[in-house]
């Protein structure tokens, strides 16, 4: 298992090639690349050429830093047609710079829309047919998150959806954050992924079903916005000792393939104690994990 660094805390602070020294000053050994406007932003065509990709990769080189995973974030599963021609040629220069950078992980959203889910569920079919040859032909996984406000949320409904593409080259993320806006049980979504689930975004969150659903508020009362956090360790509800052993029974934390994020964006003030911080659980809690499931 990999653990990797999400530097989005410090994208204010920070330039895109100074990420890997950075990762490397906070202990990681690795990075995982999110959006960001000198590479992938938000929903448009990616923003690297050849040569800025091949900074990144030498940037990585100098600091003995090695990235992890690529994140894309782009609306392939958008019942609007431009929206979705727009994203397939976006995501094929985005696997471009990935295999070009050495990386062979992806990960990312479905990017459709909870009121159009059939519609969404659509595009996302005809979006995945016209990349999967590439993907296949580049040695590419991909592995998506079921995210808040998406046409799939549910974490069972949404390893349905990434099944029927029929491709090992598709896979499961598992956003810890999102935990509570999954529904299903996360030991029965690990259990049920197996082996195709190659990514998990470690951040703590609160759990908006406690206090007969009022551990947060939203105004007007039956909005349909979903809340969560990426909070550190120990500040949410999330329930570790059922997450990592859940990891350790999956047999994620034994895979070479698999990679583990440190995804806190709530406390960019202390994000270097933070991201140390993260590290440092992640460590102990999956080695720990690692010893129960052997004695058992």
């Amino acid at each position: 298992m990999k653990i990797a660094l999400d530097p989005t805390p410090f994208h204010h602070s920070h330039s895109l090639l100074e990420f890997p020294a950075l990762a490397a000053e906070l202990g990681y050994e690795y990075l995982q690349l999110t959006p960001h406007a000198d590479f992938l932003p938000f929903f448009n065509h990616p923003k690297a050429d050849d040569q800025l990709v091949a900074d990144l990769r030498r940037a990585c080189r100098d600091a003995g830093v090695q990235i992890a995973s690529v994140l894309p974030v782009l609306r392939w599963s958008s019942p609007d047609p431009d929206a979705r021609e727009a994203a397939v040629r976006y995501w094929k220069r985005a696997i471009r710079m990935t295999v070009d950078l050495g990386v062979t992980q992806m990960n990312t959203e479905f990017q459709g829309r909870p009121e159009l889910a059939e519609e969404s569920e659509r595009a996302f079919y005809r979006s995945v047919e016209e990349l999967l040859p590439m993907i296949e032909r580049e040695g590419v996984h991909v592995a998506i998150d079921p995210h808040p406000d998406d046409f799939v949320e549910q974490g069972l409904a949404a390893w349905r959806v990434i099944r029927g593409v029929n491709s090992p080259h598709l896979g499961f993320v598992y956003v810890a954050p999102h935990t509570f806006h999954m529904e299903d049980a996360p030991l029965e979504i690990m259990a049920a992924v197996g082996d195709r689930l190659r990514v998990v975004h470690v951040g703590d969150t609160m759990d908006h079903h406690r206090s007969h659903g009022l551990r947060y508020i939203t105004n007007p009362p039956g909005s349909a916005a979903r809340v969560h956090q990426h909070l550190k360790i120990g500040d949410g509800d999330v329930d570790w000792d059922e997450f990592f052993g859940g990891l350790a029974a999956n047999g994620f934390l034994d895979r070479e393939d698999t990679v583990m994020v440190s995804s806190v964006f709530a406390e960019n003030e202390n994000a270097v104690e933070v991201s140390r911080y993260q590290l440092e659980q992640m460590r102990e809690r999956a080695a720990a994990a690692q010893k129960v499931e052997v004695k058992a």
